[in-house]
């Protein structure tokens, strides 16, 4: 990876991670002082929406080779998150993630940082997943059918965007297991190379 790109993931990273962590402040900031969740989409609803659609960059990374990742699992996080971005659990994650992304890019990320970002999925991806993507999604149907939501956009498809989300609904306990197994399997690759890494530069025995 050239200097140049190096510059960018790092500087990318870096304002994702702040951008992030400014949002999850104000979100806990706003709960904690009104001791409600009504207020968090006027705390940070804006700032997040921005980061959120600012990150489809992720995908074009993978696609032009300057990150390796695959592009499809990317592409599908990102709709995932897009579609419905769940307020603080799905937040926790970028705090960690972006940070580690901005310190890798330079070679200089803490081995207990590359740990969490590739292990606090195992909790938070599914509490994200099912109390902020899917109950948010369930819980608007009705509101979207009443509303007929986005029927402008839908009007010249053969299904509405109440049939859409509710195939996604359908859909989406297989697309969430293919994805957390792909973390499963970034996770061993990352952790297990470093386990490999301290295994080799471990102290030799010396040969008089």
């Amino acid at each position: 990876m050239g200097r140049l790109a190096t510059i960018y993931l790092f500087t990318y990273n870096s304002v994702q991670a702040g951008g992030w962590t400014v949002a999850l402040i104000k979100l806990l900031t706003n709960v904690s002082s009104t001791k409600s969740i009504d207020g968090t989409y006027d705390a940070a609803g804006q700032l997040i929406c921005l980061l959120q659609l600012f990150s489809v960059m992720e995908v074009f990374h993978g696609a032009i080779g300057i990150v390796p990742t695959k592009v499809l699992p990317v592409l599908m996080q990102w709709g995932g998150r897009t579609h419905f971005v769940a307020a603080i659990v799905c937040q926790i994650p970028e705090v960690i993630r972006y940070p580690q992304y901005a310190l890798n890019a330079v070679g200089h990320c803490p081995g207990w940082l590359t740990w969490l970002r590739y292990s606090a999925f195992v909790v938070l991806y599914p509490i994200g997943a099912i109390f902020g993507e899917v109950l948010t999604m369930y819980h608007a149907l009705p509101y979207i059918k009443k509303k007929h939501l986005y029927g402008n956009l839908f009007d010249k498809l053969p299904f509405s965007y109440y049939s859409f989300v509710m195939a996604l609904l359908a859909c989406y306990p297989f697309l969430w297991m293919m994805l957390y197994m792909y973390m499963f399997k970034q996770r061993k690759s990352k952790l297990g190379r470093r386990g490999e890494r301290k295994h080799h530069s471990g102290p030799k025995r010396r040969v008089d």
